[in-house]
C-alpha cells in the first residue's frame, strides 16, 4: 500500500487524508502543532516545521509521493529533493513562483492571462505609490492568507498604514463580484474543470464566508470563468488541484486574483456536491490515477464556521442540535482545540433542489450556529 505524505495537518490536509484513505492509501503528516487537524485522521504525523529541511526531508523520504496543503513552506528543500529524484506535486518550482504573488502575476502576465495592473514595490520605496497611483491595492509578495497581507489604500492619507517588507502594487479593480473555480490537471495533462462559484466574504475579516454554487451569473460568464481557470492551470503545468480565484468588474470583465496550488476554501461543497470532491481529485492528480468526474448533482452553498468575536477557549457549537434538524444541512467540524475570533473551525454545506432554497437554508442557519468558548 503507498503512503502519500502531506506537508500541513490543517482542515485542508484533513479532508485531503480522508479522501487520501477512501482510495486505501496510508497517510503521514508534517504538522508543527500535536494532535493537528490532519493529524487525528491519518496514519502517522511527523512533529517538524513546514519550513525545516530535516523535518521535509523525512516526510518526503518515507512517502511514496508528497504534496501540500498550503503555500508557506520551504521549496529550496522540496526542490532539492525533486531534483534527487523523490515525486513530490504539485512541483516544488511552481510552489515558488506561486507564494510570492509578484512572481505569479508575473507568470500569468508572461502567458497572457487576465490579471490586473501591478507592480513590484520595494521595501520602504514610499515613491512607488505616487508613481503607480491611488486607489490601489498593496499586497506582500509572501506570507498572506485569509485577508492578512492586503491593504486597500485609497488615498495618501492612507499611507501611513502601508505594509511593511517587500510588496507589490495592485490596481484597485472596480468590483462587482468575485467568483472561484477549481481545476485540477493530471500526471497526462488532462485537465478537468469545476462549476464556477459565487463568494461573498465576512467584511469583519476579510474572509471567505459563503460559496453559492453554481453561481448566480450568465451562461456566457460561466464560460469565460472556466476558460480563464483553465489557462491559468496550463500557465503553471502543476499536477493536481487549484483554487483560482476571479474579479469580476462593474463591466462585466474577469482578471485572475489570486491562484492556490492546493485544495481551497472554495472548494469545501464538493464534498456532497460533486461527483468527485475536490480532495479526491487532488489524491488522484498527485498519485498518478485518472481524474474523476466534476459533475455538480444538486445546487450548494457552502458557509465557514469561523470562531466568534471575542470568543476564545475550548470550542463549543451554540445551535448545533437545530441546524442539524435541518435535513439540507451537512456539518464538517476540523477538530481544532481552541476558537479564536475568526479561526475557521468547521464549514457547513448545503445542499437543495434550487439555488434559491440553498441560499435561503444557508440564511437559516447563519441566525442559528455559533463557535464560542466553553464557558
Amino acid at each position: 500500500m503507498k503512503t502519500i505524505g502531506i506537508i500541513g495537518g490543517g482542515q485542508l490536509g484533513r479532508m485531503m487524508t480522508k479522501a487520501a484513505k477512501k482510495l486505501g492509501f496510508n497517510v503521514t503528516i508534517l504538522d508543527p502543532g500535536e494532535n493537528s487537524p490532519a493529524g487525528q485522521v491519518a496514519d502517522k504525523q511527523i512533529i517538524g516545521s513546514w519550513n525545516d529541511p530535516v523535518a521535509i526531508r523525512e516526510i518526503v523520504t518515507q512517502c511514496d509521493v508528497t504534496t501540500y496543503d498550503l503555500e508557506h513552506i520551504n521549496t529550496d528543500a522540496l526542490i532539492e529533493l525533486a531534483e534527487q529524484g523523490h515525486t513530490i506535486h504539485p512541483d516544488p518550482r511552481v510552489l515558488k513562483i506561486i507564494q510570492d504573488k509578484y512572481t505569479q502575476k508575473s507568470r500569468l502576465q508572461e502567458c497572457g492571462v487576465d490579471i490586473p495592473a501591478f507592480v513590484k514595490q520595494d521595501e520602504g520605496d514610499t515613491q512607488a505609490f505616487y508613481d503607480f497611483g491611488f486607489p490601489l491595492v498593496q499586497k506582500t509578495r509572501t506570507g498572506g492568507y485569509d485577508g492578512k497581507g492586503v491593504l486597500v489604500i485609497k488615498s495618501e492619507e492612507d499611507l501611513e498604514k502601508a505594509l511593511p517588507g517587500p510588496c507589490m502594487l495592485e490596481k484597485m479593480v472596480d468590483l462587482k463580484m468575485e467568483l472561484g473555480v477549481m481545476v485540477s490537471r493530471s500526471l497526462t495533462g488532462e485537465i478537468v474543470t469545476y462549476p464556477v462559484t459565487e463568494m461573498t466574504f465576512d467584511d469583519r475579516s476579510n474572509i471567505l464566508d459563503l460559496c453559492i454554487v453554481p453561481g448566480r451569473i450568465s451562461e456566457e460568464l460561466t464560460e469565460k470563468a472556466q476558460k480563464l481557470a483553465h489557462d491559468t492551470m496550463e500557465a503553471f503545468g502543476g499536477v493536481g488541484i487549484f483554487g483560482v480565484e476571479l474579479f469580476v468588474d462593474k463591466n462585466g470583465d474577469l482578471s485572475v486574483n489570486e491562484v492556490a496550488p492546493r485544495p481551497h476554501n472554495s472548494g469545501h461543497y464538493t464534498i456532497e456536491a460533486c461527483v468527485t470532491s475536490q480532495y479526491e481529485q487532488h489524491i488522484r492528480a498527485v498519485a498518478g490515477l485518472p481524474l474523476g468526474s466534476s459533475l455538480q448533482a444538486r445546487p450548494s452553498v457552502m458557509y465557514n464556521l469561523m470562531g466568534e468575536p471575542e470568543e476564545e477557549g475550548i470550542p463549543f457549537v451554540a445551535g448545533l442540535k437545530e441546524i442539524l434538524e435541518l435535513p439540507e444541512v451537512s456539518l464538517h467540524m476540523y477538530g481544532k482545540k481552541e476558537t479564536r475570533p475568526f479561526r475557521k473551525m468547521g464549514h457547513i454545506t448545503v445542499t437543495a433542489d434550487t439555488v434559491d432554497k440553498a441560499v435561503e437554508v444557508t440564511e437559516k442557519v447563519k441566525s442559528i450556529v455559533k463557535i464560542i468558548a466553553e464557558s
